[in-house]
């Protein structure tokens, strides 16, 4: 097959994007005003709007994730017959494969290097384009996805130009920097909505592959949020008294999934941040139908908002009703919890899990979310703040702490700074991801999911209590770490911090005044 050569024109390098990797700490806004520069205005538009924050938040103002691009790569590595190829600062490159890896990746990342002159004379896409060329395989790739990390997207190399397809190989490129992108979570979003957009213009062009297992025989309600495994099975089972079935859940784990998930008669807001994914279904006609089966109330308002939707008859609405809201109420009463806690994470699901822990009997005061509010939310949050919780999107972790230490929670449930903060003054905490969005939800078997691990963190009280006693102050603060006696222990010397504090603010002036010259 022969490739058209794009003529490249050598423009000045902007300073933000000098060097391989250095670019990066230029600052978000030397950043996004290079990547304008570069002609990537519309996209950064789109992702503003996308996924909202404050206009003149600054660095304490927004959520503190890991790497936003972690989320997109996250996707296409759980998805059969995709290879995944980052482009980017190879400190960056090596951050996302360690940390895929240590979340169980099975599969290798592609990565194409650069340096200061392949980025700026054009190479770096030409070799990009080449490495997509040398993977389109159709005996081994559905799709090959490529991700412009922080440094690309500045310098606008333009993934969006490559070939729709190779070979018959999909081809998704993707820019997923760190100041366009707030979250990670909100990262998953940026490729599902882009696969969700190429898979519709295919149904749209004609026949597509059907799902491994078939059509489904009944209307199917797409799923939108990566869940525990186990829910979607329980909702399918409280839809299918209505005469419904669920369908698959986006992200995807396949790419002929994501047209059964288009094959739907409504789709299920489960984690209400995924805009752009949620924009396809809206243009393939699709109501959305936010918030999801927790809870008691949740899942009354939820079984009659999807009946709505589906325009299924009310008797059938009722009846699944009359099934399950009794086995909830149940387990909740069967299972409470006791004890005063603030919650935050970055999943997309903390509202939810915050209206389970209420109807559970807790004294809830604070639910955090890295993500954006959006009307697909709007539901859980009038909840909650009518039982008196205060609900922070975008949640810093300062907000987070400011939470926590205003409230004194027996329990803090919060990202890993947010737990090691708690520990240290001696509050039960668990991590939300691992411990608490790693459970099951909805309907009668979420309702008991929570009580036995946060009753049991609850109890431990004591046991901090007895450790902060035994260790004292020992390797905290300026001592902090474990020192011999015989050598000593690390004296605090203030007067050499301010010393050294000022030759920095002034190296810093004197930067500033060089700057200006």
């Amino acid at each position: 097959m022969t490739s058209t050569i794009i003529p490249i024109v050598a423009l000045p390098v902007p300073k933000a994007t000098e060097g391989d990797g250095m670019g990066c700490h230029s600052g978000a806004d030397a950043m996004r005003e290079a990547a304008r520069a570069a002609g990537k205005s519309d996209t950064l538009d789109q992702y503003a709007k996308d996924y909202p924050r404050a206009p003149q938040a600054g660095p304490h103002d927004q959520p503190q994730s890991m790497c936003p691009a972690f989320g997109a790569l996250r996707v296409g590595l759980r998805m059969r017959r995709t290879s995944t190829i980052l482009s980017g600062s190879a400190c960056c490159v090596y951050g996302l494969t360690f940390t895929s890896h240590f979340y169980g990746a099975r599969r290798s990342v592609g990565y194409v290097p650069f340096n200061s002159e392949t980025l700026v004379t054009g190479k770096l896409f030409e070799d990009i384009r080449e490495a997509v060329h040398g993977q389109a395989d159709p005996a081994l790739y559905d799709a090959i996805v490529i991700i412009n990390l922080c440094v690309p997207t500045a310098s606008g190399v333009p993934l969006q130009i490559l070939p729709k397809e190779i070979n018959g190989v999909r081809i998704i490129g993707i820019d997923v920097p760190g100041f366009g992108v707030p979250t990670h979570a909100e990262a998953k979003d940026v490729l599902a909505g882009a696969m969700l957009k190429y898979a519709r213009t295919e149904v749209l062009a004609g026949p597509v592959q059907a799902p491994r297992t078939g059509r489904a025989d009944k209307p199917a309600i797409a799923l939108m949020g990566e869940m525990f495994p186990a829910d979607p099975m329980i909702i399918g089972r409280m839809l299918e008294p209505m005469g419904l079935v669920a369908g698959p859940a986006v992200p995807t784990r396949e790419w002929r999934e994501l047209y059964a998930a288009l094959d739907c008669v409504a789709v299920a807001a489960i984690h209400p941040f995924y805009t752009a994914s949620l924009r396809e279904f809206e243009a393939a006609g699709r109501p959305i139908v936010g918030s999801a089966p927790v809870g008691h109330d949740g899942t009354e308002a939820w079984l009659q908002a999807i009946g709505l939707a589906a325009n299924v008859p009310q008797a059938q609405v009722d009846a699944v009703k009359n099934m399950m809201l009794p086995a909830i109420r149940g387990a909740l009463s069967k299972m409470p919890i006791r004890g005063r806690i603030t919650l935050s994470g970055y999943e997309g699901s903390e509202l939810l899990v915050g209206r389970l822990l209420v109807e559970s009997g807790a004294d809830l005061r604070y639910v955090g979310t890295a993500c954006p509010r959006t009307a697909w939310s709007d539901a859980d949050r009038q909840w909650l703040e009518a039982k008196g919780v205060h609900v922070q999107f975008r949640a810093s972790l300062e907000q987070d702490l400011a939470a926590m230490h205003e409230w004194q929670p027996d329990l803090a449930i919060g990202t890993t700074p947010v737990v090691q903060a708690a520990k240290e003054q001696c509050t039960p905490a668990l991590y939300f991801t691992n411990l608490i969005s790693a459970r099951p939800l909805m309907g009668p078997a979420g309702a008991g999911s929570l009580a036995t691990v946060i009753n049991a963190a609850i109890g431990n009280k004591a046991r901090f209590e007895q450790m902060k006693a035994f260790f004292g102050n020992a390797g905290t603060g300026h001592a902090a770490g474990v020192w011999e006696s015989a050598a000593g222990v690390p004296q605090d010397r203030p007067d050499f911090k301010a010393d050294t504090r000022r030759q920095a603010l002034k190296a810093a002036k004197k930067r500033k005044a060089e700057e200006m010259i």
